[in-house]
């Protein structure tokens, strides 16, 4: 708990400094040299001339690419003033542990506006985010729409000989609404049930063959949701298979209106919090709805505000539904270890059902399994002599 509580005043100190000395510097393009640059502060406990005193242990802040993260910031809406504030990298604003830590081992943070998420990773991953940066950036200026992380910094904190590398970004699941189910879903079906432990969790995370039999209709969405989802994985699929990106998931988050009112009234009032509508997300493009749909759809409140930045869809019941989505764990490329690793497993297994594969491969899979599988176009409605031969009901139009 101590170690947690340094590392997060670390990183407020941190990236208040870096910010407030970024504003000084003036607005320019992004040269390619600007995603090697690697800035470093030393941050001892008694202050000095550049950095305030705190009761933490001495350590030093090093800063990766900063102009090229400020534009990255600025394309997302977020301005530097925003960044600060609602990162809450601020003194005395608290940045709230989420217990829920990954496969990875991963800490994570959130800030408490929701806005985002700071993450620990592992050297060999904070060492390809950099790499990955110039084609991050080409991507975005051609595609601002997408499912991919939104990364908005990498830092790094050196304490007591130990480098603790963290990335902030985007956060996917609002915590003031209530998710009924969570999938990560990368269209293979080798082993991909969630562990006894992981069910035992409050919420648990499960995977493509739990999706299967849970909800074996997929979840559907009117036609042009349907278009732009698909639309967007494909090109997201593409940057990732170009960078030989593999073993990356969807993360499928299900917050099911239905029965949000259902809890509400049996609660009888107790359970407002689930189902009060939290402060829009101000990020231009933070929310699962902005990310497939962009700026256009911005107009009017039905898609930001009604629907909490979810995506509408509804279930073979037809209840309606929020989906919140995006790409995560893109840091995986796909080397020498991982080839090792899918040789090996499809020796035992069939090969083609492995998660880990070409990468090539992986993304047919992946778009085929989400577009086929996870989710369909609400179909026309029948006229009323069919649906009366049938006796079927046909989920209804959102």
């Amino acid at each position: 708990q101590t170690t947690s509580s340094a590392l997060k005043g670390a990183i407020q100190l941190g990236i208040t400094h870096t910010v407030g000395s970024l504003s000084t510097k003036p607005e320019r393009d992004v040269l390619m040299q600007d995603f090697y640059v690697v800035e470093s502060i030393f941050f001892p406990s008694e202050g000095s001339n550049l950095t305030p005193a705190h009761h933490y242990n001495d350590f030093r802040f090093k800063t990766y690419a900063p102009v090229a993260f400020r534009y990255f910031r600025e394309l997302f809406g977020i301005r530097p003033d925003d960044y600060l504030v609602s990162g809450c990298w601020e003194q005395g604003w608290p940045l709230i542990e989420l217990s829920n830590s990954g496969a990875s081992g991963s800490l994570f943070y959130v800030s408490s506006d929701d806005e985002f998420i700071i993450k620990t990773v592992q050297h060999k991953e904070a060492e390809f985010l950099q790499k990955l940066l110039p084609g991050y950036y080409m991507n975005l200026n051609q595609n601002p729409r997408t499912l991919l992380p939104k990364f908005y910094g990498l830092y790094c904190v050196q304490a007591g000989g130990k480098n603790i590398r963290i990335v902030v970004m985007n956060n996917l699941l609002p915590r003031s609404v209530k998710m009924h189910l969570k999938y990560d879903l990368k269209g293979s079906t080798c082993k991909r049930r969630a562990s006894q432990k992981e069910r035992e969790k409050v919420f648990p995370t499960y995977k493509d063959l739990d999706f299967m039999q849970d909800i074996p209709d997929g979840l559907f969405l009117d036609c042009d949701m349907y278009n732009a989802l698909c639309k967007t994985l494909q090109r997201d699929c593409l940057v990732l298979q170009s960078f030989k990106i593999m073993d990356y998931s969807l993360l499928v988050a299900i917050h099911n209106m239905d029965q949000a009112q259902r809890e509400h009234a049996l609660a009888d009032g107790t359970a407002q919090a689930d189902t009060r509508r939290p402060a829009a997300q101000k990020a231009l493009y933070s929310t699962a709805m902005e990310s497939i749909q962009g700026e256009a759809r911005r107009g009017g409140t039905i898609e930001t505000d009604d629907q909490m930045g979810g995506i509408p869809a509804r279930n073979a019941k037809g209840e309606r539904l929020l989906l919140y989505i995006g790409i995560i764990d893109v840091l995986q490329s796909y080397r020498f270890v991982k080839k090792l690793e899918h040789s090996w497993k499809a020796l035992v297994h069939d090969g083609d059902t492995v998660s880990v594969h070409k990468p090539s491969f992986y993304a047919e899979r992946f778009q085929r399994f989400m577009c086929n599988t996870a989710f369909k176009k609400i179909p026309l409605k029948p006229s009323p002599s069919k649906k009366s031969r049938s006796g079927t009901a046909v989920p209804r139009r959102s």
